[in-house]
């Protein structure tokens, strides 16, 4: 099915959905080398137009990708609830930011049509919304996580810190460890992206970052960000890990490039984590349909204010320095 828009004397033609969600969205550089971009300004607003007209129905009518060639398309086909869609089955995409933002729409709205909306329906909407849209109908569905802090709690803000050094160097890591969190930076998570997948050069990091944690006693949470079939080794070899992380793609095919189908290693983290973790944590493993799959040990600790965090690491840094 082709969409069209026409903007003064010119009309545009989109021949498919896949089409009209690539000229809507916002330029990048590298959309426009594999030729997915709008080729102009004007193009790029007559697909969001367009794109304000498709009914939600569509994309579940027309999935961008065939249900028989990707498990993730299969995976959410499978997962999709009609009872929670129902409420949204008769809106447009334009409608449906609409929704969104009005006030009556609450948390419990939101909540109810989780598993309504597919994340092309999710990608849709976002392309036409603004930031501070996209921030107001966040704000209505707060997600509130816990390890060694407490994060996603209203009028709270949390920053992740990433001291990544050029040779993995544990020393140039630690230093800019600390002066971020000198800044009040890091009650996020600390992550590092490693400049290689060493399992010895993994493993110090992570000893490094526990070390430093337990000395000090700093309420924070560490990650590696290697790949994830590196971590779960890290951890059969009694690395210290506290979160494991790893990208997943949108397709079947970009996973099987980059080791990352699903069904393979979310199996073995789960064995893998509850057997690391230390009686006192409990274990839980997450797999969410659109973006990402982690597996983290949590344990549920009190959190405290940023200024307080910060004047008790400056008062340790000064007790061990003296």
């Amino acid at each position: 099915m082709s969409y069209h828009e026409t903007i003064g004397a010119r009309r545009y033609r989109f021949d498919d959905l896949k089409t009209l969600l690539a000229r809507a969205s916002p330029r990048r550089s590298g959309d426009e080398l594999t030729g997915l971009a709008a080729a102009t300004e004007e193009e790029r607003v007559a697909a969001k137009m367009a794109l304000a007209q498709v009914p939600l129905a569509a994309f579940l009518d027309e999935p961008l990708i065939p249900y028989e060639d990707d498990e993730v398309t299969r995976l959410i086909v499978d997962t999709h609830s009609r009872e929670a869609f129902a409420p949204l089955a008769h809106l447009t995409v334009g409608e449906f930011r609409e929704w969104l933002l009005a006030d009556s729409t609450d948390t419990a709205a939101l909540e109810g049509i989780t598993m309504g909306v597919t994340p092309e329906m999710a990608a849709a909407v976002s392309k036409l919304m603004r930031n501070q849209d996209l921030i107001l109908a966040a704000k209505k569905r707060p997600v509130v996580t816990r390890f060694r802090t407490t994060i996603g709690l209203p009028g709270h803000l949390s920053v992740r810190l990433q001291p990544n050094h050029p040779t993995d160097d544990p020393k140039g890591i630690a230093a800019s460890m600390l002066d971020g969190l000198f800044y009040g930076c890091g009650d996020a998570v600390i992550g590092v992206n490693p400049a290689s997948d060493s399992p010895a050069a993994i493993g110090r990091l992570l000893s490094m970052m526990d070390n430093f944690r337990r000395r000090y006693d700093v309420p924070m949470q560490s990650c590696v960000l290697t790949h994830v079939t590196s971590t779960l080794a890290a951890i059969e070899r009694g690395a210290p890990v506290d979160l494991v992380f790893q990208s997943v793609a949108g397709t079947e095919r970009a996973n099987a490039a980059s080791a990352s189908r699903s069904r393979c290693w979310t199996k073995r983290a789960t064995r893998r984590c509850r057997s690391s973790a230390a009686p006192s944590a409990t274990t839980s493993c997450t797999s969410r349909r659109d973006r990402a799959a982690p597996c983290r040990r949590t344990r549920i600790t009190a959190s405290i204010s940023r200024p307080a965090r910060c004047a008790r690491m400056r008062s340790r840094a000064a007790s061990a320095r003296s």
